[in-house]
């Protein structure tokens, strides 16, 4: 009787080595790809960042069209990425990671991660929804990336007050635009974000309408956040509504950084500073009564804010990058 155990083993083998060769290959395929269609780089930067020539990018750009793998989108995930999303999911106890890929960690990964937060967006919303939005670029940077369409009683509520200084980064302007996009109603607060003591807050609050509008935060089926650090230069400290003293002082005080101008400290929680006692935002326990608290933020300076973020709003969804969700995996330990 003819043993065909050993043949057995050996097509086992090749079986498996042709396997990790095509899992190999993709993932050099997807990296191409991202680094190419979704981060704007040239061919030659791409080949560079990959250790590979640019005929051999060209190749697998020309590949990854031909296999259905990119349109408008990138339509398969890179098997390390679904890892590392696993992981933070599992670290966290949030149910859903969706990281984008990044080329170094040196880049700003601002719009990678827009282009993630987009996709996820366009799929998410429908009709019925009431949806809180807060602020940032990374929010803002998002919107080129959702597919908008017609919508019925999408109702689309800022979080927060304004920033007269900068139209682009308005949390105004970027709630109105992310209305416009579902054909929905927009809900502004007619309010600075951040006022002069917490007295003008309460006349404004009580007064001017504004907690009627907050009140429509109640029970919201969805809020897109998106946090600030504190170490560099941030929007909030860019934009002048934290001078270098308020930074100094928030700092010494343990803020790592904030959420809709909530100063927090790693541990997620409110540091004891005159700055959280003025901001005009929607409060913390609104935001937790969310169906769904979608946190898109990244960056290698701010992984301490995202910490406390997570522990203090605890969202379902997490969207970052690569390098900050590794960096949080490293200070879970």
């Amino acid at each position: 009787m003819t043993d065909t155990s050993l043949g057995h083993e050996a097509d086992h083998r090749v079986v498996e080595r042709r396997r990790g060769n095509s899992d190999s290959s993709r993932e050099i395929r997807m990296r191409a790809a991202w680094l190419y269609h979704v981060e704007g780089l040239t061919q030659q930067k791409t080949a560079k960042l990959l250790n590979i020539n640019r005929v051999q990018v060209t190749r697998l750009l020309a590949e990854a069209l031909k296999r259905g793998e990119v349109d408008i989108r990138i339509n398969t995930s890179i098997s390390s990425i679904i890892e590392t999303e696993r992981a933070v999911g599992q670290a966290f106890g949030i149910s859903k990671v969706i990281v984008a890929p990044m080329a170094n960690e040196d880049l700003d990964p601002t719009k990678a991660i827009a282009f993630v937060a987009g996709q996820f967006i366009s799929d998410y919303v429908q009709s019925d929804m009431k949806i809180g939005v807060g602020w940032g670029r990374t929010l803002y940077s998002s919107l080129p990336h959702i597919q908008g369409r017609e919508l019925e009683k999408v109702r689309v509520i800022s979080l927060l007050g304004g920033i007269s200084q900068a139209k682009r980064f308005n949390p105004a302007e970027f709630a109105w635009q992310f209305a416009e996009l579902f054909n929905g109603e927009g809900y502004l607060v007619p309010a600075p974000a951040l006022v002069d003591s917490p007295e003008t807050k309460h006349a404004l609050l009580e007064r001017c309408g504004i907690n009627q509008i907050f009140e429509l935060a109640d029970n919201l089926d969805v809020a897109f956040l998106s946090a600030g650090g504190i170490e560099g230069i941030t929007t909030s400290y860019r934009l002048g509504h934290i001078n270098e003293a308020d930074r100094q002082s928030l700092i010494a005080a343990g803020a790592v950084g904030d959420l809709l101008y909530n100063f927090i400290s790693e541990d997620g929680e409110l540091v004891d500073h005159n700055v959280n006692t003025r901001g005009i935002s929607v409060g913390i326990d609104r935001l937790k009564n969310a169906t769904d608290r979608v946190l898109i933020s990244g960056g290698k300076e701010k992984v301490k804010v995202m910490l406390g973020c997570v522990k203090l709003v605890k969202p379902t969804v997490f969207i970052t990058d690569e390098f900050t969700a590794k960096a949080m995996l490293l200070s879970k330990g």
